[in-house]
């Protein structure tokens, strides 16, 4: 379904400039943007993908991943099309690197969508799977009738928004789980071609400030974004822009369309990267895609005690009453049941 965009302006001769992302798209009549999600017909800019559901399903939160943030609770689960960073590695390319034409999926009308929600026992909405950030129109619907019925609102976003968007955003978000690819220009190309990266910090720095659940994650590809200076810097930005206690997750590669040449990470570059973010300050991070390693579980970063026992997407055990560790009562940072 097509629906005006509500952020862009418009230029001479019936063009006009996507102000969705950083990519503020100059977009002539009849074309589309870089992300293939928004067409110029006449003068005006549509979303072509409005409330364009092409993936559905009930997920535990430790999928997105997020661990500090109800664990074990459920989420109706949301994808639609297309992307505006299309990564070589991309898991979801099959709707990430859309390129127009046909639709997959159906139409849920917001409505549609939060009663779905609530007749699962959802306790909240995710948009993830592509990047959400194309479905802002429909999210900023969808949010305050979310809301209504209790519901919580979660974003697995790459980030590359425009503040004035997220501005929108903001006050409908209770979590807002981001990719962190790197911490250089540099290595940012050799994943995504965008010319800067610094806005996706300080967007996230915003919705810290602001008082939203923040967790990060880093996908470690081989002989792209897994040396120890690029770890370490991401690291140092977590500590001093967003806090010890903000949850990072550093997440194994498993080789994709035109990263397949690749091999997956190796587990002991992964534990390197998780002791230098230990040293670093950081109080949480976390090995993702690793099975049964312990650096699933979450510790009490005063007295050491595990509190959540994880396996794979699943919480074998919570032991967090109260938001504290059972053991010395040390407040856990999060929100917990």
């Amino acid at each position: 379904m097509k629906k005006e965009a509500l952020f862009y302006r418009k230029l001479p001769q019936r063009a006009v400039r996507c102000q969705l992302c950083l990519r503020l798209c100059p977009i002539p009549e009849g074309q589309v943007g870089w992300c293939r999600t928004r067409q110029n017909r006449g003068g005006v800019l549509y979303s072509l993908t409005y409330g364009q559901v092409s993936s559905l399903s009930l997920n535990p939160i430790e999928k997105k991943p997020v661990y500090h943030f109800y664990p074990g609770s459920l989420w109706l689960s949301l994808g639609s099309l297309g992307c505006n960073l299309r990564c070589g590695g991309c898991q979801n390319w099959e709707i990430a690197h859309w390129t127009g034409g046909s639709l997959a999926g159906q139409y849920l009308p917001p409505a549609t969508l939060v009663c779905r929600a609530k007749e699962a026992g959802a306790r909240g909405i995710s948009f993830t799977f592509n990047e959400p950030i194309l479905s802002l129109e429909y999210a900023l619907e969808v949010a305050p009738a979310a809301k209504e019925q209790g519901l919580l609102i979660n974003y697995v976003t790459n980030g590359y928004m425009n503040p004035v968007a997220f501005e929108h955003l903001l006050p409908f978000l209770d979590v807002w789980r981001v990719d962190v690819k790197g911490s250089s220009l540099e290595t940012y190309r050799r994943i995504a071609p965008v010319p800067s990266f610094r806005e996706i910090l300080s967007v996230t720095e915003k919705a810290r400030k602001a008082g939203i659940h923040v967790e990060v994650v880093t996908n470690m590809i081989p002989r792209v974004n897994d040396r120890e200076e690029e770890i370490r810097g991401i690291a140092t930005w977590i500590r001093k822009a967003l806090g010890p206690d903000t949850p990072w997750h550093l997440t194994r590669f498993y080789p994709h369309l035109q990263l397949s040449h690749l091999p997956p990470t190796p587990l002991s570059k992964m534990e390197r990267a998780w002791s230098l973010a230990k040293a670093e300050g950081l109080l949480y991070p976390y090995l993702g895609n690793v099975p049964g390693h312990r650096a699933e579980n979450t510790y009490c970063h005063s007295c050491g005690r595990l509190l959540v026992q994880r396996q794979a997407l699943q919480v074998v055990q919570n032991l967090i009453r109260y938001g504290r560790c059972p053991c010395c009562q040390t407040l856990i940072p999060g929100r917990f049941a």
